[in-house]
């Protein structure tokens, strides 16, 4: 498969069709392929909250200007971040290093001293701000793994971050939303799929040094 075909193939679906719904097996790959992209020390300081039970799609549509893809996707996952990253979340990532690589926490000293650092001496904003760049970077693998499937996905932000939070009850756990994926499949009535892409060339794009 050509991945720049599927590049140009995909596009933020507006119309999907309600009727069409992911397979677990492909639900699963994407969250598999979402999972394994880079973030900043490796720490994944996000988590994917996948949504598909129609009654709560049918709440965040209100939430989200009652744009159809919220409730029309076959899915909906939401990046969301924690409110409160302390230096529990880097004991429990060096932990999960040390068991899957076989090396003693000892060994980590020094990467622990480093993240612990850079977690604790920034600004809760800025915190908060760094989080949600590494959920950026994976919806956007998300995204490139969903076209290679031949699966839809439309990235959205236009939705009332206060209000998903109330009704999915993050601030409960900690957690506030951050950006979301709708997936699924176009509808045939989609009239943006037949549009050409447009982008900037690469010469005003790219500067060689």
């Amino acid at each position: 498969m050509n991945i720049i075909e599927q590049l140009n193939w995909r596009y933020a679906t507006k119309e999907f069709d309600a009727s069409k719904k992911l397979t677990e097996e492909q639900l699963d790959l994407l969250l598999e392929a979402t999972n394994l992209a880079p973030s900043s020390f490796g720490l994944q300081p996000f988590q994917m909250l996948v949504i598909e039970n129609d009654d709560i799609k049918q709440q965040l549509k209100a939430a989200a200007w009652n744009q159809p893809q919220t409730t029309d996707a076959s899915h909906l996952i939401l990046f969301v971040i924690k409110t409160d990253l302390t230096d529990k979340d880097v004991d429990a990532f060096l932990k999960n290093i040390s068991e899957v690589r076989n090396i003693p926490l000892d060994a980590l000293a020094e990467y622990e001293k480093k993240m612990k650092g850079f977690v604790n001496q920034m600004p809760k904003e800025e915190l908060l701000n760094w989080q949600a760049k590494q959920a950026y970077i994976a919806i956007g693998q998300l995204m490139v793994a969903a076209a290679v499937e031949g699966i839809d996905t439309c990235p959205m932000e236009g939705f009332d971050k206060n209000e998903f939070d109330k009704i999915l009850q993050l601030k409960e756990k900690n957690l506030t939303s951050v950006v979301m994926a709708a997936v699924g499949f176009r509808s045939a009535l989609d009239k943006y799929q037949h549009l050409p892409k447009v982008r900037k060339s690469l010469n005003e794009m790219v500067i060689k040094l």
